[in-house]
Parts: C-alpha cells; sequence; structure tokens
C-alpha cells in the first residue's frame, strides 16, 4: 500500500513523535509499503493514513476522510492527547478512525467507552545494543526536552537533598522548548554542582549517554508510553519514574522505582538509595532486563503487520 504518515514534528525535530514517526516508517517499509512521512496530509494517493496525535493532526484526518471517504484511517494517541485532554476536534478524530493506536495498556482505560474496541496497543521498540560500555562515575540520566509536562528539573532538585559525599550527577539532555525553563536550568547548573544541562544531542550521543547511566529519571506529569523507556530497557538502565499511567503501563504496578509526581524528597530518597543500595539497584535493573523483550523491534514490526492486514 502506499501509507501516509502524519506527524505534526517538524523534520529536523529530534522529538519523540518524529523519532516515532522515523521507526514507524523504516518498519513499514520492511512490511513492503510505500511510505510518505509529512507534518500535515495535503492531498495525493493515499491507501490509508496513519495519524501521529489526535488533537494536532485534525486538519489532516479531516481532509484525508473527506477526500478518502472508504480508505483505512489509523490515529496514534499521545500523552497529551489521552491525560490532557482531547478536546471536541481529537474526540472527532476517534470517531473518523479504524483503528486507534496506543503505547500501553493501561492507555485505552484513558479513551472514550465507545471507541476502546478500536483500540491497538503498539509498544515502541529500541534494538538492543551489543553491549553498553562499562559506567563511570554515578551518572543519572534525564532525557526530555524542557516543557512543563516533563517537570524537568524535578531530579536535580532531588539532588540538592543528597548528602555531600554522594557521587551522583544528574545529566540532563533535551532542547529548550520553554525559555523560562530554560532560564531555571541555567540558574539550576550555577548553583547546583550535581546538575548539567547538555541542550538538545544527536540521538547517538543520547543513547550512549543512557546506556553507560547507572539510572534514568522520568519525571513526567502526563506521558503516553514514553520512547525513553523502551530505550532504557533495551539499555538495561534501572529507571525511576513518576507514578504515572503512561509508566505503569510499560514497567507494571509492582515495580519498585515509583515516586509521586512533582515529590522532591521522595524521589531524593529514591536517588539516594539506588546509589548506595546495591541490591535495590541490581532489583530494579533486573526487573527492568526482564521486560527488554517488548521492545525488540520484530514485535513491533509484527504489530503493525497485524494491524494493517486486519484493515
Amino acid at each position: 500500500m502506499t501509507l501516509h504518515l502524519v506527524t505534526p514534528a517538524s523534520y529536523d525535530s529530534r522529538s519523540g513523535n518524529r523519532v516515532t514517526a522515523r521507526r514507524w516508517a523504516r518498519l513499514l517499509r520492511s512490511l513492503g509499503h510505500r511510505v510518505v512521512v509529512e507534518t500535515e496530509y495535503l492531498g495525493g494517493r493515499a491507501d490509508a493514513l496513519i495519524a501521529l496525535h489526535a488533537v494536532k493532526s485534525r486538519p489532516s484526518v479531516l481532509r484525508f476522510r473527506d477526500r478518502n471517504p472508504h480508505s483505512p484511517l489509523v490515529v496514534a494517541l499521545t500523552g497529551t492527547d489521552l491525560y490532557c485532554g482531547l478536546g471536541r476536534g481529537g474526540t472527532e478524530c476517534l470517531a473518523l478512525a479504524d483503528r486507534l493506536v496506543v503505547l500501553q495498556p493501561l492507555a485505552i482505560e484513558a479513551l472514550p467507552p465507545e471507541q476502546r474496541a478500536k483500540a491497538r496497543v503498539i509498544l515502541q521498540s529500541v534494538p538492543t545494543p551489543a553491549g553498553p560500555p562499562p559506567a563511570r562515575g554515578f551518572d543519572v540520566c534525564v532525557i526530555g526536552h524542557l516543557r512543563p509536562v516533563k517537570d524537568p528539573l524535578r531530579a536535580a532538585l532531588a539532588s540538592r537533598r543528597l548528602p555531600k559525599a554522594s557521587r551522583l550527577q544528574i545529566v540532563h539532555l533535551g532542547g529548550a522548548l520553554d525559555e523560562a525553563l530554560a532560564r531555571r536550568a541555567r540558574a539550576e547548573e550555577r548553583r547546583n554542582p550535581r546538575y548539567r544541562w547538555l541542550g538538545e544531542r544527536p540521538r547517538s550521543e543520547t543513547l550512549r549517554r543512557l546506556a553507560r547511566a547507572r539510572a534514568l529519571v522520568l519525571s513526567s506529569r502526563a506521558e503516553g508510553g514514553a520512547n525513553v523507556i523502551s530505550e532504557a530497557l533495551a539499555m538495561g538502565t534501572p529507571i525511576l519514574a513518576s507514578r504515572i499511567p503512561g509508566s505503569v503501563g510499560l514497567l507494571g504496578a509492582t515495580y519498585r522505582g515509583y515516586f509521586p509526581v512533582g515529590d522532591t524528597r521522595s524521589l531524593a530518597r529514591l536517588l539516594a538509595r539506588v546509589e548506595r543500595d546495591d541490591a535495590f539497584h541490581e532489583a530494579l535493573a533486573r526487573h527492568c532486563r526482564r521486560l527488554r523483550s517488548l521492545v525488540a523491534p520484530a514485535r513491533e514490526r509484527e504489530a503493525w503487520r497485524r494491524l494493517l492486514g486486519g484493515l
């Protein structure tokens, strides 16, 4: 088929949506389809449309459905769709879609009940590296752009509460999408010797740093199913995550590395424990290693094959 894959993220963006769109395009092409990736559907021959982000891709969804009333339409939902409000436009996109894609199983519960039967869970995949290099020091990664929904400075604030003897360093990779947060990050660097903000970095460097890190902190207030969790699972890096459905849906309810959203004190206790308690650190790492097969590229490819075959 000729598939149009629409994402609002710009072509040169390193955002999660653009990373996802690139990966899906590769997987779909490997299944024999012709894939056109664009920021908006403007017309042209399309046997099906895959729209990433219900709210922001609404114009593309409406245009495609108007011009191709009987062709398959797939809408993939992001965290902002699911947990920050669909609004009337997003709800309309869900109603027009033949299938809905969500990135973790708990996301189905956030959908309107009448739309849940359309939903298919497709976990985001990452190739497992041959073997990460040995870690040096005690770096803890934060990977995410500076946006309020990411609560990006929570790990930095928590690191201030660590004892002086701690070797832990917060290494933050992500671009500045909010100037007020960028000013706060620069100020935090000046006052907090445990925090380094490296800005937006190439994906290859980001994955190398994640592979070497002793842990990843994901402090988001909302996620649809963060790609960085898949990356950490593939790398075997333990995760300290805010307890939100988008993370619990991937890591499981019994995972021991959660902290309440926005709770600096609880995150500080987790950071201190993961540094000093080898058994706890290994328990988190072992849990993550058990989930590694869930993010295998072959699994994601097969999920797309079944979804498209069902249409």
